[in-house]
């Protein structure tokens, strides 16, 4: 990834009093909306690669994965 801030980082991670990670719903339906606004901007571009999109898409999903394990310990 290139030195742009991860969209992953952008979500608050809170510990709850039994030490689990949790996300505002808030900030996890905002993230959600910006993957939507993405793919309808892909749908429209001929030459886009679906591929890699989904491929940038896991890689926020394992960057925030790896947050949230880290904010619990």
């Amino acid at each position: 990834m290139s030195d742009e801030q991860r969209a992953a980082e952008l979500i608050p991670i809170v510990s709850s009093t039994d030490g689990h990670p949790y996300m505002p719903a808030d900030a996890v339906i905002a993230f959600l909306r910006a993957i939507a606004e993405s793919c309808r901007n892909l749908a429209d571009d001929p030459d886009c690669d679906l591929l890699g999109a989904a491929a940038a898409i896991d890689s926020e999903a394992d960057y925030l994965d790896v947050r949230a394990i880290g904010h619990a310990r």
